[in-house]
């Protein structure tokens, strides 16, 4: 395939979203890193690739693209690989659905309210507990929509797995996401196969490579 970049930080949820997506596609590609808690900043230049100044943002053959769900669909439109959407409509809603729950519910959740809560020292335990009863809520609607496979959607891996997997990765590290996460039996199966993928080893956050 030609020239792929995605621009971002190797911390961050979304960049890995996107990071995924291209592994799971074999695809090459390279991380350019943009952090964006840099004393200085993002550099100015980064704001040609994305006006609103967040991350990622991606390149593909000299087409510039922002927004981690649109980056996704584009990665399994254009590039080889197994389909990362169902083939029916009904299917590729679901994963749409999902993939809109985690960025509106699940993703602050479950990220800023439990797990830097907790890694920043002093937490606030009244905003965990609120986290932990939406971050239960998200996994009750979550479980609803799985399948008879480990997978959210369908028979096979999708873009509602991948969504998915990072703001676990960091949930799960906290002792309030792992219990949460033992409590429901469907999910705790669904990590299980989702991290023992290639993709999430070739991915890690560094806070997983230094467990």
């Amino acid at each position: 395939m030609a020239d792929t970049t995605v621009y971002g930080y190797r911390r961050s949820v979304y960049v890995r979203i996107v990071r995924l997506a291209l592994e799971e596609k074999a695809a090459s590609y390279r991380l350019v890193e943009i952090d964006p808690f840099a004393p200085g900043g993002l550099p100015a230049a980064y704001l040609e690739r994305h006006p609103f100044g967040r991350i990622p943002a991606f390149e593909h053959d000299g087409f510039r693209l922002y927004e981690t769900g649109a980056i996704t669909r584009y990665i399994d439109d254009v590039f080889p690989g197994p389909a990362l959407r169902p083939g029916d409509a009904k299917g590729r809603a679901r994963v749409d659905q999902i993939m809109s729950l985690l960025d509106n519910h699940a993703y602050r959740t479950m990220v800023w309210d439990v797990f830097v809560e907790r890694a920043r020292g002093g937490a606030d335990e009244t905003r965990i507990a609120a986290a932990m009863a939406r971050a239960d809520t998200c996994m009750r609607a979550l479980e609803d929509h799985a399948g008879d496979g480990p997978w959210l959607v369908g028979s096979g891996l999708s873009l509602a797995d991948l969504h998915a997997a990072p703001i676990f990765a960091y949930f799960r590290r906290t002792g309030d996401g792992a219990a949460l996460i033992a409590r429901h039996p469907r999910i705790a199966a669904w990590w299980a196969a989702t991290d023992a993928r290639p993709s999430m080893a070739a991915t890690r956050f560094p806070v997983e490579e230094t467990a």
